[in-house]
């Protein structure tokens, strides 16, 4: 069987991606720098061709919201140029193509949970460098997928979660944002869903319908401040000493761009087209909470 080419190197989604591939003996090339590099384009060029793939999900991008703002050419080429070299060889061969975007394309004032074809206002680099990425997709004539996700976490790499419980090993006393709200996301999800959709892909073919976007992100929603406190809730019983949490506004936590107060995501149409839901981010992010801690216990009292 032909495999699925996976790109994002050591990221939350492309390492789930990955290690659940693996698990299912699925065919897969999993790339990332410097095999795979948006800043390479031929690399790109290369990778595709090396894996001649069936299917490929780009979970490779910059992430840096605060950091593209002071370096938005590299945002737009990792977010916007590299996506679009990846789409038009897609295009070219007729392999589906599922692309992971971002519910920073959205500015956050909606005041309900946003569906797919709501307008897109970005607020900074990052998100304005995403949603080029995804008209860049979309224009490119491949038969594509994107997916809009949030507050990603997981076990590994840089994340709330892990912010978190290490902050807690430091001190008692905790500020997080209480008035932002969004969908927490677990990576290992999120990369169920993919897999499910590819091999939807795989026993159906490409369907027209499949096209286009859709919202997936975790079951429920909160706010950063109830994500800390979720996160504390499991980590107690696991020996965890648990801090005191204060929730603050976001203007008592300045940021060199302003983060969308709401940005829940309504992921109905993925349940529609393709009968998927992520499963409630509550337990989700206890199981994660578990497998972190599991790996690095707390320190043992005295």
């Amino acid at each position: 069987m032909a495999a699925i080419l996976i790109t994002g190197g050591a990221g939350q989604v492309a390492s789930a991606l990955a290690g659940q591939a693996a698990a299912q003996g699925l065919a897969f090339r999993h790339v990332g720098r410097p095999e795979f590099d948006f800043d390479a384009p031929a690399s790109i060029d290369a990778a595709f061709a090396a894996a001649s793939p069936a299917l490929v999900v780009n979970a490779a991008a910059y992430t840096g919201v605060d950091a593209a703002e002071s370096d938005a050419e590299a945002a737009y080429r990792a977010n916007r140029d590299g996506p679009a070299r990846l789409a038009a060889l897609c295009a070219a061969a007729r392999v589906p193509l599922i692309h992971i975007s971002t519910d920073y394309v959205f500015d956050g004032n909606k005041g309900a949970p946003y569906v797919e074809t709501d307008p897109t206002a970005p607020s900074g680099v990052y998100g304005a460098s995403k949603l080029a990425g995804e008209q860049a997709v979309q224009a490119s004539g491949a038969p594509a997928i994107i997916l809009r996700t949030a507050w990603v976490v997981s076990p590994t790499g840089r994340n709330f979660v892990r912010t978190m419980l290490n902050a807690a090993r430091r001190t008692d006393h905790l500020r997080v944002v209480g008035d932002q709200r969004g969908c927490p996301t677990v990576a290992g999800d999120l990369a169920a869903a993919i897999l499910a959709i590819a091999g939807r892909i795989a026993r159906e073919g490409w369907q027209d319908r499949f096209a286009g976007v859709f919202h997936a992100a975790g079951g429920g929603e909160t706010s950063w401040h109830g994500l800390a406190e979720a996160v504390f809730d499991a980590a107690a019983p696991l020996g965890l000493r648990r801090p005191d949490v204060a929730a603050i506004a976001t203007a008592d936590w300045p940021t060199p761009v302003r983060r969308p107060p709401d940005s829940r995501l309504d992921c109905t149409r993925l349940a529609q087209v393709f009968g998927l839901r992520l499963p409630p981010w509550q337990q989700s992010v206890a199981a994660c909470v578990a497998a972190i801690l599991a790996a690095e216990p707390p320190a043992a009292p005295g």
